[in-house]
């Protein structure tokens, strides 16, 4: 928990900084590099990468004058370097040159590679003592004890930039460690909030996409709408903050305006609250310690005119239950989670399963892990990406038991 500073400290504030920006041409990218624009003199980009958006990482490079760029695909440095040719960035193409753009002397990294490829960048950013905007939830889904303590034997600052870690980690600034009695994570409930178990279970993936509050990337909205991204979120609490799975409750609030909640011993809840715009708290990881002046919306909440609360069903989605139970395990089974679940989600994509087969896939291949008795704890990058690796495996397995039940 000391990597994550719940005090404000102003000694550091206030001079200009070295940016990295990992992921830049996703989502998360996106509204870094468009806060990035709104103040060019405080900040200078060091390295930009992206999946393998060449021309989006290119120009984005152009624009800001960074001093490297990566592409995750191998095969397309060349056309990288084609496309900087006559500027003085270098280029680096394959995981190599993802892990080195995060080693780069950078004093702020946005760490928004998606999925367990983003592992190892961002602890070359940590092993380095960098402040870390973390937005990849498999780096602590996947392998938060040790991914913590290296920030903490590092001097690293983890800056939580998901909406609902960052609203915690305001709030929290509000008490002592020893006075907490609970963090609350808000859920939006997704588009099917209302909708009953069987209409759930035969939802297209045009619905699923269909986020009423929230512009996201697919798999992320796919999950939102299965509430997976909520358990995800939930793992992602406890390893963050050293909390218990007892200290971490979800409710449903679909006009998604407050973004979590901590509550103390006298009672207190202290909330945060601000428009659905990831840019508000990619905002307050950007100026930290500071307060930048951000574009987002002003809060109207007169506008609003109310906020209503529901407690999260966890029969209609079982999503949720299944982080809870991967948490009490632990033994790599949040690991196990992650993995089946992107497996699950890339079938339904693909047609190949219901929309209600994602999690009966989550909990087959987790069963199954259990059983097989590898709950042993991970103490490296490797351990997380073998066990990610082997969780995929068998979720593809098991695949075609759970759509033939489906069916």
């Amino acid at each position: 928990m000391s990597a994550v500073p719940l005090r404000n400290n102003k000694a550091a504030a206030s001079a200009a900084r070295t940016v990295t920006v990992l992921g830049a041409t996703g989502s998360i990218g996106d509204s870094t590099m468009d806060l990035l624009r709104g103040d060019r003199a405080r900040y200078q980009v060091e390295a930009l990468t992206a999946n393998g958006n060449v021309e989006g990482l290119a120009k984005l490079a152009r624009e800001f004058g960074a001093r490297f760029a990566a592409v995750a695909d191998p095969t397309k440095l060349g056309a990288l370097k084609e496309a900087l040719a006559g500027t003085r960035t270098e280029c680096g193409a394959g995981e190599s040159a993802i892990i080195e753009a995060a080693a780069r002397p950078a004093d702020w990294v946005m760490a928004a590679v998606s999925g367990a490829a983003g592992l190892k960048p961002a602890l070359a950013a940590v092993d380095r003592g960098a402040a870390v905007a973390l937005a990849n939830k498999e780096c602590l889904v996947c392998a938060g004890d040790f991914f913590m303590q290296r920030a903490a034997k590092a001097g690293a600052c983890i800056l939580p930039a998901d909406s609902e870690h960052n609203a915690l980690f305001q709030a929290l600034s509000s008490g002592n460690r020893d006075e907490l009695v609970r963090v609350i994570i808000t859920a939006s409930g997704g588009p099917f909030r209302t909708w009953t178990s069987t209409d759930i279970e035969q939802a297209t993936l045009a619905q699923a996409l269909k986020h009423p509050n929230w512009s996201m990337g697919q798999k992320i909205t796919i999950d939102s709408a299965s509430m997976m991204n909520k358990g995800l979120e939930v793992i992602e609490a406890s390893y963050l903050f050293a909390l218990t799975p007892d200290e971490i409750d979800v409710l449903v609030h679909p006009q998604s305006i407050i973004h979590g909640m901590v509550e103390f011993s006298d009672r207190s809840v202290v909330a945060q609250l601000g428009a659905p715009d990831m840019r508000i708290p990619i905002a307050h990881c950007l100026g930290w310690p500071d307060r930048i002046v951000g574009p987002s919306a002003r809060l109207d909440l007169a506008k609003i005119g109310q906020l209503t609360f529901e407690a999260p069903d966890f029969e209609r989605f079982p999503g949720l239950r299944l982080a809870y139970d991967a948490l009490r395990a632990s033994g790599g089974l949040t690991t196990v989670f992650n993995a089946a679940n992107e497996v699950a989600v890339a079938a339904f994509i693909a047609g190949k399963i219901r929309f209600g087969a994602i999690a009966r896939l989550v909990e087959a291949t987790m069963n199954d892990w259990v059983r097989s008795g590898n709950l042993a704890p991970l103490s490296s990058a490797d351990d997380a990406i073998s066990v990610d690796h082997n969780a995929r495996n068998k979720a593809a397995s098991l695949l075609p038991q759970i759509a033939l039940k489906a069916s």
